[in-house]
């Protein structure tokens, strides 16, 4: 639904904080983010298919790539390890990266996924005693020995190393299992021993979590349904097939229905699967619920792309919906509560110029950019404009100009973007959003932002920042802003409004109580913004 202005690269090591969960949205570094996941099993996949695979998540509006790593495929024998050519787990990481993607990690050892021993080796059950998902200590010196392997290939390739890895998957709903109240603890001190720094999470349904799996068992790591911020870790945009029963399908409308709802309230989510793939060879699983019954090799999944990468109905009316700018209400920003108040900034990238239709739906006044050049305003009388030609980047200004009071308009006072606006009759999607709200948090990194001197009168809109000198005691005063456009005005951090031309008000009342002896901030936000911060 929308993207903030931090994106994966491989990068020289971050100072700044990764994925956190310390409140009740996600941030990485620092700035609100909602995890849009999907997962693609790198090793049910092609390695030749993976980049189409990826750019066609991409396109789709997900900005995290989640899988599973395979114990069995990477020691298939005791102490043989394979992580070349389609076990490539490292270059699959950083495709990932290239292609703007984050990554969450889900390295087990036990990964469920339909696979073959939910991923273990065979080999395990050569010790007759083994007692596999527990700290039985045959189990735990093999966990050791092939985590001394695995680790070390990805440390790197995590965010504080430079990397796309936001989280790290503590083993896969042992709630469910739950043989063992020290394993759980046993695997987290596996990655932290082992230099993982990113954020911990785990995966349980309601039951699994009421079995004490993962409270008891692993302090400090997030589960992803119960507590802040919300994340539906496995959203099962299908089912997988066993043999002699009929191929599972989940209508795309009733798909919409539930990822709607779940976006509407905020939560992160990660699609499982995006694309299944196939189960290569003797790969598949199997499920025993008192009746053993062996798994299809395919793993279409009837997922949003199909088993051989082919668009879905799904795929397109996830890409509609991911796509679709969002009104201010609805962005994650202060404490999920959205944002109220001041303005919203839409960034996108065109390829063409042409007509630029708000098809009504700007609220309430948006001045529109062109490689940061202005281009004219939109609002509801203007809702068309001409824009030149040519690969650009189209900026929209959304001015809450303030909601209705009384009438039957109140429950119809979203803001920002409220629906489509097309360019040539094409809805313009992939939308990075900023939330500009004018609140005191804003406003005090904007204190301590880098300006520059205006030497003489500015022509061009932005933030403008000066001194009031108060020599006396302070007493009530006006301030005269008829000479510029339109605005907001705050002076030692109160917001004393906004301002426009077109009158009938051209002063602002200042209050004497607001301001002090000597120097004064004032900070005039002045039509538009061309500084962000």
């Amino acid at each position: 639904i929308y993207n903030w202005a931090v994106k994966p690269t491989l990068r020289r090591m971050s100072s700044g904080r990764g994925l956190m969960a310390n409140s009740s949205q996600f941030t990485v570094e620092g700035k609100p983010f909602r995890i849009l996941g999907g997962s693609i099993h790198y090793f049910r996949v092609p390695k030749a298919h993976w980049e189409d695979r990826l750019l066609k998540m991409k396109a789709c509006g997900l900005n995290t790539l989640t899988t599973y790593v395979p114990w069995n495929l990477h020691e298939p024998e005791r102490g043989m390890f394979n992580f070349q050519d389609q076990l490539d787990l490292k270059a699959y990481i950083c495709l990932a990266a290239k292609l703007g993607l984050w990554v969450i990690l889900r390295p087990g050892p036990y990964i469920c996924a339909e696979w073959d021993l939910g991923g273990l080796p065979s080999w395990l059950l050569q010790d007759k005693h083994m007692q596999l998902r527990t700290t039985y200590p045959g189990f735990v010196s093999a966990v050791n020995a092939y985590f001394d392997k695995l680790i070390p290939l990805i440390k790197h390739l995590m965010f504080q190393g430079g990397g796309p890895i936001i989280a790290v998957q503590v083993e896969n709903e042992y709630g469910s299992y739950a043989k063992d109240d020290k394993y759980m603890a046993f695997i987290k001190n596996c990655l932290l021993s082992r230099g993982i720094t990113e954020l911990l999470l785990t995966s349980d349904n309601w039951e699994g979590l009421k079995c004490g799996g993962v409270e008891e068992g692993i302090p400090g790591v997030l589960d992803t349904l119960p507590q802040r911020p919300l994340m539906v870790m496995e959203y099962w945009s299908g089912w997988f097939d066993v043999w002699g029963e009929n191929h599972h399908i989940f209508q795309a409308d009733d798909m919409l229905a539930v990822v709607s709802e779940i976006l509407e309230r905020g939560v992160s989510i990660n699609l499982y699967m995006f694309h299944g793939g196939s189960s290569f060879g003797f790969m598949n699983g199997a499920m025993d619920f008192g009746t053993y019954k062996s798994q299809v090799n395919s793993y279409d999944y009837d997922a949003p792309l199909s088993e051989a990468g082919d668009y879905t109905p799904k795929y397109h009316v996830l890409r509609t919906l991911f796509k679709k700018p969002i009104n201010m209400e609805n962005l994650p920003v202060n404490n999920n509560n959205g944002q109220s108040y001041g303005y919203t900034l839409y960034e996108t990238t065109i390829t063409s110029g042409g007509t630029l239709h708000s098809m009504n739906n700007i609220r309430d006044r948006a001045l529109v950019f062109v490689d940061r050049q202005p281009v004219g305003s939109l609002n509801y009388k203007t809702q068309e404009l001409t824009i030149p030609d040519g690969k650009r980047t189209l900026t929209l200004l959304v001015e809450n100009c303030g909601r209705v009071n009384y009438g039957k308009a109140l429950d119809n006072q979203r803001k920002g973007l409220v629906g489509d606006i097309t360019l040539n009759n094409a809805p313009l999607r992939d939308f990075t959003i900023y939330c500009l709200d004018m609140r005191p948090s804003f406003m005090k990194r904007l204190s301590s932002a880098p300006w520059k001197s205006v030497p003489h009168k500015p022509s061009f809109p932005g933030f403008f920042q000066a001194t009031l000198h108060v020599e006396e005691s302070p007493g009530d005063t006006f301030l005269n802003m008829s000479d510029w456009g339109k605005g907001v005005v705050l002076i030692n951090g109160q917001n004393l409004g906004r301002h426009w031309f077109i009158g009938p008000q051209h002063y602002l009342y200042v209050p004497g109580p607001w301001l002090r002896r000597g120097e004064n901030q004032v900070c005039s936000v002045r039509n538009s913004l061309i500084l962000l911060i």
